[in-house]
């Protein structure tokens, strides 16, 4: 018994024993691959700089600082870096999928973007205004392609829905926009009297998530404008990224219920009843990150009586650049006016 008990004692210990020898048999293996791999890794390093050295010694340099090797070390991380992009490009491209063009900025690349959006802000019935200004400047078909092509300036009508849905209203608009193919329309806004300010709100909101241009503008339909003369100065106010540029002005609150610019909320806007600084509505502009700004509150921001108003004060309080602009004063007819009213 004595035997037999000394044996399974001795058997038991040597079990014990093997379960830590495979432990640290195994533990030592991967020590040795990942030493090995590191030993790899530093060889190829030295490797480099061997080589970087020979090169700047001859040139005439005696040694290669801690600071080069640095930044060689750093130089050969972005190559790696580059060629990793570089492979998951090419498969991207086999899948379908295309970059848009570049052009080229000061020794950097950036998407090609639009120089302006402009929405002309139209109703129902108002069909010979909008061609009228598609003769006068806007254009239509290949002209109005070429303007945005070539000049980078896209222009769409901009009108919303009846409120008898599907009536002879919205099909006329329907018919109208397969023949021209330039319009906004606001599936989710609908045509009134007082809606206005509201579907100016829309189109900054729907423009900008639409297209990616450095400005947007509003224009009303009675309205003609130069483009060239608009492309002309936005150009110089592209440093501008909060841009909110028009005829400005002030002016006063007008709290009588049959006056023509009536403000039914007069009384939000001081003892003096006098507007904050904004653009005149017949035209005015603003940049990319101030429609995106409107796209993003659209719900909670507030619209007032005018479209003009509700836009200045959307940007009270925000660093933005007021400039006010007298080519945009639309009934001056200044030299080199941007706008014309008729």
């Amino acid at each position: 018994m004595q035997s037999r008990g000394s044996s399974h004692r001795l058997s038991s210990m040597g079990n014990r024993s093997r379960i830590p020898t495979l432990v640290i048999s195994m533990f030592a293996t991967f020590a040795s691959i990942y030493v090995a791999g590191r030993l790899w890794q530093d060889s190829q390093n030295r490797v480099y700089l061997i080589k970087e050295l020979d090169r700047i010694t001859g040139q005439g340099q005696s040694a290669i600082s801690v600071d080069d090797t640095l930044k060689i070390i750093a130089c050969r991380e972005q190559h790696k870096k580059l060629d990793a992009l570089e492979t998951e490009l090419a498969a991207a491209g086999q899948e379908g999928f295309v970059s848009k063009p570049l052009v080229e900025t000061n020794g950097t690349y950036s998407p090609i973007r639009p120089l302006v959006v402009i929405g002309i802000l139209t109703k129902f019935g108002r069909q010979k205004n909008r061609d009228a200004i598609r003769k006068a400047w806007m254009g239509s078909g290949a002209a109005l392609k070429k303007i945005e092509d070539g000049k980078g300036i896209i222009v769409r009508f901009v009108i919303g829905r009846s409120e008898n849905r599907g009536d002879n209203l919205d099909k006329d608009i329907d018919r109208e926009n397969r023949l021209t193919n330039d319009f906004l329309i606001l599936d989710n806004h609908v045509e009134t009297n007082d809606g206005f300010p509201k579907k100016g709100k829309l189109f900054f909101a729907h423009a900008a998530d639409r297209w990616d241009a450095e400005f947007y503008a509003k224009v009303n339909d009675d309205v003609y404008v130069n483009i060239d003369a608009l492309g002309a100065t936005l150009a110089t106010h592209l440093d501008k990224p909060r841009l909110y540029m028009g005829c400005m002005k002030s002016g006063e609150v007008f709290s009588e219920l049959n006056h023509k610019w009536y403000e039914p909320e007069w009384w939000k806007f001081g003892d003096k009843k006098s507007y904050f600084r904004h653009a005149s509505g017949e035209m005015y502009v603003v940049s990319r990150a101030l429609a995106k700004f409107i796209s993003i509150n659209r719900s909670i921001l507030r619209t007032y009586a005018h479209d003009d108003v509700s836009v200045g004060s959307w940007f009270i309080g925000l660093d933005v650049k007021h400039v006010d602009e007298a080519k945009f004063c639309c009934s001056s007819w200044s030299t080199g006016a941007i706008c014309a009213g008729v």
